[in-house]
């Protein structure tokens, strides 16, 4: 085996890891550092495949920018102290079982999929560097809907933190 295939294998053990991690975690506060875990083991993937700037804007945005605000939006609202300890039912096992073998689907399509191979001459950016064809595109084609998310996320904060507030004020 070689070293990118490798470095893969382990980078997708710690983004599976940190998945389950963040659906079995039971406080809200492990959850979203778990997000994080698979921001940046994400980013780490992005790097592997060569795709620099993503991967370095995946650590910017995601693993910091979002991971931060979903943290602050978890501090301005309530969350019970208490949370219930994990039982094992009937639900949980049939959902445990059900994941794993869609995980074996997925796996086995992928593994007799016959993928095509990139012809190396072909420069799919057209002459522009990775991060400049990033550029015109999110600001010439997708320019409003970049500002539409923007706007999105700080109604949702702003919404989070009056929520929290009046739900403190009716105790």
């Amino acid at each position: 085996m070689s070293g990118p295939l490798i470095a893969f294998y382990v980078i997708a053990l710690c983004v599976l890891s940190c998945a389950v991690l963040l659906l079995s975690a039971r406080r809200v506060i492990h959850m979203a550092l778990s997000v994080g875990g698979v921001f940046i083991g994400c980013a780490a993937l992005y790097l592997l495949l060569d795709a620099e700037f993503v991967g370095v804007a995946q650590i910017l945005i995601y693993a910091g920018a979002i991971t931060i605000l979903i943290l602050f939006a978890i501090m301005l609202t309530n969350h019970e102290a208490q949370e219930p300890p994990f039982r094992w039912n009937v639900r949980n096992v049939l959902s445990a079982l059900g994941c794993l073998l869609l995980c074996a689907v997925i796996l086995l399509s992928i593994r007799r999929t016959a993928w095509p191979v990139p012809d190396a001459s072909v420069d799919i950016n057209g002459g522009n560097s990775n991060p400049v064809a990033i550029g015109m595109a999110l600001f010439k084609q997708y320019a409003i809907p970049f500002e539409l998310v923007s706007l999105l996320l700080i109604v949702a904060l702003v919404g989070a933190v009056l929520l929290a507030r009046s739900r403190k004020e009716d105790e």
